[in-house]
């Protein structure tokens, strides 16, 4: 099947060619660094959309297989096939020189390069194309963005889920209709660089057993250690360094690999060796211990508070929580703003001016399920537009996509270089004061569309639904901008505890650490204008009182050159969002916190955010306990 088709122009595909190696695997389980491929299989496509190549294998994971109920691949089915370094070279010519292809790439990517990586060598692939992520930009009317639904929708027949060759076969023909449609709204792919994700700095170390008592600070002059305490080691030791942390995890203590604020003890035998860790001490003012003194302290440490414990109590004390929703239908609550973490140095700007009150108009919410983008305007014009939208029940875009129903002009707007494709297109368009008193036009909609997010305001919170059944998925938090040319956005999450501070460095999830070591906090790279983070809600331990997502500019330029900030949270990563919301009242701030789930008795909640700093990422980690370099 070709790209093109009688009723589009050819022409206009020429931004879309490339070579193409479409992907599948099917897996042992969900961690690349510890599960194997049990097939795989490769489709090639040629710029015009044609398949030129195709293999299927599978795979001797040389483990068990996980969960035959998905794939079906028993240990006997899989007996006699070949290991993965013997069809390395056959993969290895099909990718090179060649767009990855994938539904949820980053999963399959990460695969190969561990798989590669073990076999001795190193995956070629330079780029990689996600089809979920570019049919997040599409947003076609779908009930969800999983392969058989897109399948479904773009008229692509599907025989057999779950199997590597005709998932791969699929996705051919879902990317063969999804660039059709970028190309028809005219939207930038969304590329991701692949860097060697072999390369250690991309290994999460070895999970870390999270320590289960609360930070009580540091310690008297003279008096007792108390479990809790987080404790760094620096210099040389007469004891063995793991000997000496293996007590020190035995006796209750948090060991640290770095020193903040929240430092309780450094243990060094040289105060004075100039070590990075001595000089934060010195600069915090964090007590220092000898070695002697320290291991004289073991023997007798205090019992502290665990985790545990005080979530119990908490759920105990607190006021009534609203009902847990069913599953897919989040419930609103109100809560005030939360206080802002405490960052070291100059305070830091807020973002956004007190809530206005409700226009009189707002209160039939006239735009309730209508997707608006507004166009032009000065940054604080634009913020007031989009916060209208909201107020009269829409949802404001920051990017032309298919489910866009209404376009709003601000001074200037009219030169945008969208507005050729809207025009061509037909998407009603609207001068400023419509949002005044909006006419509504009623939408022709395609059927089988999912229900529209429930859109919330800065500050917004709701109860996530309990998940069903014993299959939980990540629930993600997603977030979206305008493509840039000045700078790079990186979106990071801090897994922290009932005092906002990370219980190990490792809990700090970034671009160059992408998961935590128990992975359950995940961050996925979909493209240049979008990131993910995962959580395993279920999967975290007591300690984890809270994941803050957050977002921050790589250069000068700030968020008020950037834009609104738009963020959708669901369960799993194909899934219909349950809510969005749209953060643009940044203007000075380089770092911007975007939301929160948190702990609130049995239930976990999503709040929006939107409280933003002048102070660059490592600022912002430091507030949470986390030693970075700038």
């Amino acid at each position: 099947m070709s790209l093109l088709s009688p009723a589009f122009d050819a022409s206009g595909l020429r931004d879309y060619a490339y070579d193409w190696a479409v992907v599948d695997v099917e897996t042992s389980g969900l961690v690349a660094r510890r599960d194997r491929v049990l097939s795989l299989a490769v489709v090639t496509l040629g710029p015009d959309g044609e398949q030129t190549d195709e293999f299927s294998t599978f795979l001797d994971p040389g483990c068990d297989p996980g969960p035959v109920h998905v794939h079906g691949l028993t240990s006997e089915r899989l007996r006699g096939a070949p290991v993965f370094d013997r069809v390395a070279p056959r993969i290895a010519a099909m990718l090179r020189d060649r767009v990855l292809v994938a539904h949820n790439a980053q999963f399959d990517y990460d695969f190969l390069a561990h798989e590669f990586a073990r076999a001795g060598a190193a995956l070629p692939v330079a780029r990689r194309l996600c089809t979920l992520a570019l049919n997040r930009r599409v947003d076609p009317p779908t009930e969800d963005l999983g392969l058989g639904t897109l399948a479904a929708h773009y008229g692509v027949p599907q025989v057999r889920a779950h199997d590597a060759l005709d998932d791969t076969r699929v996705l051919a023909g879902v990317l063969r209709a999804s660039l059709r449609e970028a190309a028809r709204l005219e939207l930038p792919l969304p590329f991701v660089s692949c860097p060697p994700r072999q390369d250690p700095r991309f290994a999460p170390r070895t999970p870390k057993t999270p320590c289960a008592y609360r930070n009580p600070g540091r310690p008297e002059p003279g008096g007792p250690l108390v479990q809790g305490m987080k404790v760094a080691i620096t210099g040389e030791t007469l004891t063995p360094r793991a000997e000496l942390e293996r007590q020190a995890v035995e006796a209750g203590l948090n060991v640290m690999a770095s020193v903040s604020r929240h430092t309780s003890a450094l243990v060094t035998n040289d105060a004075s060796s100039g070590s990075g860790k001595a000089r934060r001490a010195l600069a915090e003012g964090v007590p220092v211990l000898d070695e002697s003194t320290f291991v004289r302290l073991l023997g007798d440490v205090r019992p502290g508070t665990p985790h545990e414990r005080t979530r119990n109590s908490e759920a105990a004390i607190a006021s009534p929580a609203t009902p847990p929703a069913p599953a897919g239908t989040p419930q609103p609550v109100q809560e005030p703003m939360p206080s802002a973490v405490l960052i070291p140095g100059p305070a830091p700007a807020a973002t956004s001016t007190p809530p206005r009150p409700a226009h009189p108009a707002a209160q039939g919410r006239p735009l309730s399920g209508r997707r608006v983008l507004v166009l032009g305007g000065t940054h604080p014009d634009a913020v007031a537009a989009r916060g209208r939208i909201v107020e009269l029940g829409g949802a404001a875009a920051i990017n032309l996509s298919s489910s866009v129903t209404d376009v709003v002009l601000l001074a200037g707007g009219e030169r945008d270089r969208r507005m050729k494709r809207i025009t061509a297109l037909a998407f009603p368009t609207h001068e400023a004061p419509w949002l005044d008193a909006p006419v509504i036009t009623p939408l022709a909609r395609q059927g089988g569309g999912p229900a529209a997010p429930r859109v919330l305001p800065r500050g917004g919170v709701i109860d996530l639904p309990q998940p069903s059944g014993s299959a939980a998925v990540p629930w993600t938090v997603t977030a979206t901008w305008a493509q840039q040319t000045s700078c790079e956005i990186d979106v990071v999450a801090f897994v922290v505890d009932e005092d906002e501070q990370v219980c190990f460095d490792e809990d700090f999830v970034f671009y160059g650490a992408p998961e935590n070591p128990g992975g359950t906090v995940r961050l996925h790279s979909d493209g240049p204008t979008e990131q993910t983070i995962g959580v395993d809600l279920a999967a975290l331990p007591p300690s984890a009182r809270k994941v803050v997502v957050a977002a921050a500019i790589d250069g000068s330029p700030t968020f008020g050159d950037v834009g609104a900030i738009h963020i959708s949270s669901g369960p799993g990563p194909s899934a219909a969002p349950l809510v969005q919301a749209t953060l643009d009242a940044a203007t000075t701030e380089r770092t911007l916190l975007l939301t929160e789930l948190y702990r609130r008795g049995p239930l976990w909640r999503l709040r929006t955010v939107g409280q933003g700093y002048d102070q660059g990422l490592g600022a912002l980690a430091r507030g949470y306990g986390v030693d970075v370099a700038d």
